[in-house]
């Protein structure tokens, strides 16, 4: 549920703030006055597109944020663009991606555009709409993961097939390659360690002398260190008879004398185990100079090289076993293609049956829309061949509707007018939306608790009369189950709301401004009034607009549902 919504500086809004409630909100005002602006705003905090265009003349960035109510849990989205058309999105404090904003949609607010129902126009998403009314995701996603494994097995095996064709060629190749790898016999970790053998052995020299002057220096000299300590041992426990603060050091004397001692035999083994020979370092370097052709030919790492030998033994091998390594894929291929179709067809079968209710389902509904003699069937085609299968299984569906009794059903995009087709599409919306949010229309939403949010756009656009009180009613009732913010231009709709705002549009010095307005009840009779015969607002226009706000105010949220209860009885 959508509670706060703040926005700075996007298109002619300079500063917004709204508090929305719960149930059933309207947006009116007249046209261009920027209602369609606060769906962007909310669009781009679920992900949408952000543009420089967006940003108010003459400022460096526009901002919007909202705090979402989500089944408890508060939840701050914030959204920044900058005039250069740079974007930044945060969740809580916390930057994130539009990704991660697109993913909080299904959880938040659903998004109806007011020209999404030409999508009903295209048959392919006709499926997508019986999915959703049968939550049917439990079986889309297997289906959807096993035609993926279907796929890069036929990948695998086409793969195998297009190398056997230049198996010979390809074979001679990859023995040269392995030929020239394993003459290297590469070891993990060898050019490090030869490069560390390198850099001793070219100052060798250097380290053998320092080597043997501090091993002189330690041991071997009149004045060597070790012997004095001696009489340095000798001074330090005649002070700890004295004094006791001196015994810890006394105590450590032979720890010291160990340390120095093994220091000096590894100095000399050291220095005895150089091997300043030219011929050797010229060894390492020819060593590290085959290793880094190696690498710059098959690398860049060292470690990739020896991958790059595993793989072109194991690609050998495959090539080598020919027609049995081909049986195999070709065995996986097929029971990878058996399990995508019994996947597929298990989501077929239950898209047919949801498919029963879901036209029932859709009847009704429309029968409360004024398009009470309407009938609707889903039909499905034939199976597609195997190169039209998708991750969203065998079907092809499309819904077929008659609007008028004695009409033969035909597709839906050849028989609806603009105003059924809006009508169409917000039945289905509903009917969607509630079934995958798991709400009823006929029950209230329990005190308290957080209902999902859907946002109507101008749905309304091309009904009028009857058919528009009809909409209002029905979005009252799913008032009821979800939150719902719906722009309009209608006043039949707009006497149905719980809250009513008003967008304005001024011009003040010289500039735009938007401004949005929470209407008391004298200011929804103006505005009622007003969109029911324009600017000029006499009182008889008043008149009309109480009573149809009183009307409207005295039925049931759920009247809707009511009627056509007893329409059944």
């Amino acid at each position: 549920m959508l509670r706060f919504l703040r926005i700075q500086h996007l298109a002619i809004i300079d500063s917004v703030e709204i508090e929305f409630d719960p149930g059933f909100n309207v947006l009116t005002g007249e046209t261009g006055a920027g209602k369609s602006i606060l769906v962007e705003a909310v669009g781009l905090l679920l992900g949408g597109r952000a543009s420089a265009d967006l940003v108010r003349t003459g400022e460096e960035s526009a901002a919007v944020e909202a705090i979402f109510d989500n089944r408890g849990d508060e939840m701050i989205v914030r959204r920044e663009i900058t005039a250069q058309g740079r974007s930044r999105a945060f969740i809580n404090g916390a930057l994130a991606t539009a990704t991660a904003l697109k993913d909080l949609s299904g959880r938040l607010i659903e998004l109806h555009g007011q020209h999404e129902h030409q999508t009903l126009l295209d048959p392919s998403t006709h499926l997508l709409l019986l999915d959703a009314f049968g939550d049917l995701s439990a079986l889309a996603a297997p289906t959807a993961a096993a035609f993926e494994v279907m796929r890069a097995a036929a990948d695998e095996l086409a793969r195998m097939r297009a190398a056997g064709k230049d198996r010979d060629a390809r074979l001679e190749l990859m023995a040269l390659q392995l030929a020239e790898l394993d003459r290297a016999a590469p070891v993990a970790g060898e050019d490090d360690e030869l490069a560390a053998v390198r850099q001793v052995l070219a100052n060798a020299e250097r380290v053998e002398r320092l080597c043997v002057e501090s091993y002189a220096s330690l041991y071997e000299r009149d004045d060597a260190i070790l012997a004095a300590l001696g009489s340095v041992w000798r001074r330090v426990t005649e002070l700890a008879s004295l004094d006791p603060q001196f015994q810890p050091y006394v105590d450590a004397r032979e720890g010291v004398k160990s340390q120095l001692e093994d220091l000096a035999m590894f100095l000399r083994r050291y220095a005895d185990g150089i091997e300043a020979s030219p011929a050797r370092l010229q060894q390492i370097e020819e060593r590290l100079a085959l290793l880094e052709r190696l690498k710059r030919k098959y690398g860049p790492t060292l470690a990739d090289v020896m991958a790059r030998r595993e793989a072109l033994r194991r690609e050998r091998s495959d090539l080598e076993r020919g027609d049995e390594r081909l049986l195999e894929l070709d065995q996986a291929h097929d029971g990878a293609r058996r399990a995508y179709l019994a996947a597929a067809m298990a989501l077929s079968a239950e898209r047919r049956r949801v498919a029963v209710r879901f036209a029932a389902g859709l009847e009704r509904v429309l029968a409360e829309l004024a398009m009470g003699r309407t009938r609707v069937d889903v039909r499905f085609g034939p199976q597609p061949p195997e190169a039209e299968w998708s991750g969203r299984g065998i079907d092809a569906a499309e819904l077929y509707l008659s609007p008028n009794p004695g009409e033969e059903l035909r597709p839906l995009a050849r028989i609806v007018s603009g105003g059924e087709l809006s009508r169409v599409m917000l039945a289905l919306k509903t009917m969607t939306a509630t079934s995958r949010h798991g709400f009823s229309e006929t029950a209230a939403r329990p005190p308290g608790a957080a209902a999902p949010g859907l946002i109507f756009d101008e749905v309304d656009a091309g009904i009028g009369g009857r058919a528009a009180d009809i909409v209002g009613r029905r979005l009252r009732a799913l008032g009821s189950a979800f939150q719902v913010l719906c722009i309009t231009h209608l006043p039949q709709v707009a006497a149905y709301a719980d809250t009513h705002f008003q967008i304005e549009k001024r011009v003040t010095r010289g500039r735009t401004r938007t401004t949005v307005r929470r209407l008391d009840a004298a200011g929804r009779v103006d505005e009622v009034a007003r969109m029911l015969g324009g600017d000029v607002i006499t009182d008889g226009l008043r008149h009309s607009a109480r009573e149809m706000l009183e009307g409207r105010a005295g039925e049931p949220h759920a009247k809707g549902e009511s009627e056509r209860a007893k329409g059944e009885g």
